[in-house]
């Protein structure tokens, strides 16, 4: 079904068994067609994170929101009058007012896992990235500065399985980055919120000095904000690299800035920021030693076929009175 005629549809009076769905996104052509074969009961409402025209005016006929990243707060679940699930399109619900959704009747689904494998490649990225100096070497590169090689690149750029790589936060997504770099012959701690038991079981001081890369890997809430705060990153290893593909604000960001700049990190790759979308001017958009991308690990084909397949599902379980699934909160 091409993009004019999901239009139409959207238009047209949902059926009697019709789920009304604000789909706060924008769909690509395979989204389109993945749930084309549901519109007969499955009433899509598209909207862009950043139209928030078009969100006001859908949000008091939805039922279901399909939420990314733009925050939804007290007062938005207020105007959804007949809201009855705000479903997340990947694990971390920060962005939702969770409180005041359960306070209203509103129950909030995750999707946990779902983005796990592309958030794991996407954290490899960032650590070759940033572990090899990629940005500085395709710079030169394409200046013509790229020959003869810089003479520091044999005393500076490491290969990961000469690593310790440390893991703060051991679920989904931290497992699979341990299995591919395990497999490239790092060897691999964590820390979590308790010993588990595990070989690599690691408290935080500990990881933070005996690690060369660190990589973070948990929610944010009101214990993990700025768990990494300027003592942390000044008792990490001189020289170590850090890498985040879970939320900014769990890492002090002029602490970072400070020490990328005076050498003791010898580098960042980074997927999230403290605030989003980062501003042009961010002191760490100015450092050579720092690689970005903005929040987009997660956005694969393979990821968005997975969100899918779970948003539908639940939808379908709403329509069919059937129990929800992957809930994060209790409604009555």
């Amino acid at each position: 079904m091409d993009r004019e005629a999901v239009a139409l549809a959207d238009d047209s009076p949902p059926g009697r068994c019709a789920v009304r769905v604000l789909a706060h996104f924008t769909p690509g052509a395979r989204v389109l067609d993945f749930v084309a074969p549901e519109s007969d009961w499955l009433d899509i409402r598209w909207c862009a994170e950043d139209d928030d025209a078009t969100f006001y005016r859908e949000l008091p006929d939805a039922e279901v929101i399909w939420h990314v990243l733009r925050p939804i707060s007290g007062a938005d679940l207020q105007q959804g009058k007949r809201l009855e699930l705000v479903h997340k399109l990947g694990a971390g619900v920060n962005t939702i007012d969770v409180d005041t959704a359960t306070r209203l009747g509103i129950a909030v689904a995750n999707m946990p896992g779902a983005n796990a494998p592309s958030v794991a490649e996407g954290t490899l990225l960032l650590m070759l990235a940033a572990l090899r100096r990629l940005p500085i070497l395709d710079r030169a590169t394409r200046a013509g500065r790229g020959w003869p090689s810089d003479p520091s690149l044999g005393e500076t750029v490491r290969d990961i399985g000469g690593c310790t790589v440390g893991l703060i936060g051991y679920g989904n997504i931290a497992r699979q980055v341990e299995a591919i770099v395990t497999a490239m012959g790092a060897d691999v701690v964590h820390t979590s919120t308790r010993d588990d038991g595990t070989r690599g079981w690691r408290t935080l001081p500990e990881l933070l000095a005996s690690s060369d890369i660190v990589s973070l890997h948990l929610p944010l809430n009101e214990h993990t904000r700025h768990l990494l705060g300027a003592a942390e990153i000044a008792a990490m290893k001189p020289g170590a690299v850090l890498v985040n593909t879970s939320r900014g604000p769990i890492v002090d960001e002029p602490a970072l800035v400070d020490a990328l700049r005076t050498g003791h990190l010898a580098a960042a790759g980074l997927d999230v920021f403290a605030e989003e979308p980062v501003p042009a001017d961010a002191a760490l958009l100015t450092l050579d030693n720092v690689v970005v991308t903005p929040h987009v690990t997660w956005y694969t084909v393979d990821t968005m076929r997975r969100y899918l397949e779970m948003a539908v599902d639940n939808c379908r379980r709403l329509r069919d009175g059937a129990a929800l699934v992957h809930l994060v909160n209790e409604v009555r």
